[in-house]
């Protein structure tokens, strides 16, 4: 027995390691750098586009609790991600090149996965997972179109420009974390209100990219706003957004400012840094002029601006069961942002869940499908729940899981919810594995 995966990106390279290391055949096909997406920047599997954020590490938050139920799964990526981590305070950030090139090291050792360079143009028949992505070809996408029987939905996602570390004024940055939780890994740019201003009006008076005519109907993704599209709806939206200056403080200064814009180290060496929500779709001139306007970034050298480009992603409650497999035909899994999962966690997680869901096909056994008090479990149900009528991307979030009782006294107390959410869904996916010990 063999499986086909369409994409080595997150969730496919999970998938096919999750395939082999059970003893099944992969023939794992991708089409860079034979044809490229337009926001990919190499040919490595599992490379990271937009961000080099996981997100948090705090089980106490929905995506950080992901992440550990993922190790509890066997996940593979989950640990090349741990060993090739950089400091970003409680928040998982990687090295993006070294992760890429470890996961495509493992896939081109393993002995069960053949890596093959070739743009697949429909589904093919037999055992198939498709985890081509969001940017998912044209001609893939028509078939994928024809599979489902059912116009895409699609949404606009952003890129953050990347900026070189030696280029920043740090008599005006400084280092420091949010509330100074871990390492003080975070350059943050402090702006006075005038300095604000000043960037506000320089933002929202830029010119952008122009997007084709068919494209102009189609939605953000709420989550990742271009910073252009934040500030149309208000003077304060970024200051309560990706510019929040609450807990920040400038120990030189012991100033809390009035906004703060903050980047991330991007690669190993720390030589390059992501301006951290500052996704957008300026002219690249007017990138720049704006980049230079922030109090540190004054002569700061942009190594890759900010672009955007479309994501597309199949109606999952139409298409899918559960277990990630399609309603109408039985050996054919989708995988990643493709479902309408959204995020760099969430595609790895898919990726796993699909993974092993085929080898159980393969082996004879039906699907697993986790508890809905798990993370994951409840993020699959609510994608598949066949109710939705205007189905959107989502995120991990503890709106997913059912509820938890507090006393009347506690109901606020937010801290304490998630804790007693999280301990819920560990207890109960722990014994989830102690039945179901095979997988």
């Amino acid at each position: 027995m063999e499986v086909k995966i369409i994409g080595a990106g997150l969730a496919g390279s999970e998938a096919a390691l999750q395939l082999s290391k059970r003893g099944i055949k992969v023939k794992l096909y991708e089409m860079r750098p034979n044809k490229t997406t337009g926001a990919h920047v190499g040919a490595d599997c599992a490379e990271f586009v937009c961000s080099n954020s996981l997100g948090s590490l705090d089980i106490t938050n929905a995506s950080g609790l992901l992440k550990k139920e993922m190790e509890l799964l066997g996940g593979e990526l989950i640990k090349v991600a741990l060993k090739n981590s950089v400091p970003a305070g409680s928040a998982l950030a990687i090295a993006r090149e070294d992760f890429s090139k470890a996961i495509t090291k493992m896939i081109e050792l393993d002995e069960n996965i053949e890596l093959i360079r070739e743009e697949l143009i429909e589904i093919p028949e037999g055992n198939v997972i498709v985890a081509s992505g969001p940017l998912t070809s044209d001609k893939l996408a028509l078939s994928i179109k024809s599979f489902t029987n059912d116009e895409h939905l699609h949404f606009f996602d952003a890129i953050a420009p990347i900026v070189e570390v030696d280029s920043i004024n740090f008599d005006k940055a400084f280092w420091a974390s949010r509330y100074d939780k871990g390492e003080a890994s975070y350059i943050n740019c402090p702006m006075n209100k005038e300095e604000y201003e000043r960037f506000y009006n320089i933002l929202i008076n830029a010119p952008r990219i122009e997007q084709h005519e068919v494209d102009k109907k189609s939605k953000f993704f709420e989550s990742c706003l271009p910073v252009e599209v934040l500030a149309s709806r208000g003077v304060d939206t970024l200051r309560f957004g990706p510019m929040k200056p609450v807990g920040l403080i400038d120990k030189r200064t012991g100033v809390e400012n009035y906004a703060v814009v903050q980047l991330r180290q991007d690669n190993s060496a720390k030589t390059l840094f992501n301006l951290v929500g500052f996704q957008t779709n300026l002219k690249w001139g007017a990138q720049k002029e704006l980049l230079q306007s922030i109090p540190g970034l004054e002569n700061v050298n942009i190594v890759r601006y900010g672009v955007m480009h479309r994501n597309t992603f199949i109606n999952s409650p139409q298409v899918l069961k559960p277990t990630l497999e399609a309603k109408n035909r039985e050996c054919l899994f989708f995988a990643g942002q493709l479902t309408g999962t959204e995020g760099y966690t969430e595609s790895i997680a898919t990726g796993m869940y699909a993974g092993i869901n085929m080898a159980r096909r393969i082996m004879g056994q039906e699907p697993m499908q986790l508890p809905k008090e798990t993370i994951l479990g409840a993020l699959v149900q609510y994608i598949s729940n066949s109710e939705h009528k205007d189905f959107q991307p989502i995120n991990s979030n503890w709106a997913l899981v059912p509820p938890i009782e507090l006393p009347k006294k506690e109901r606020k107390n937010k801290r304490l919810k998630n804790e007693l959410l999280a301990k819920r869904s560990l207890e109960t996916l722990e014994k989830f594995l102690d039945i179901n010990q095979e997988l």
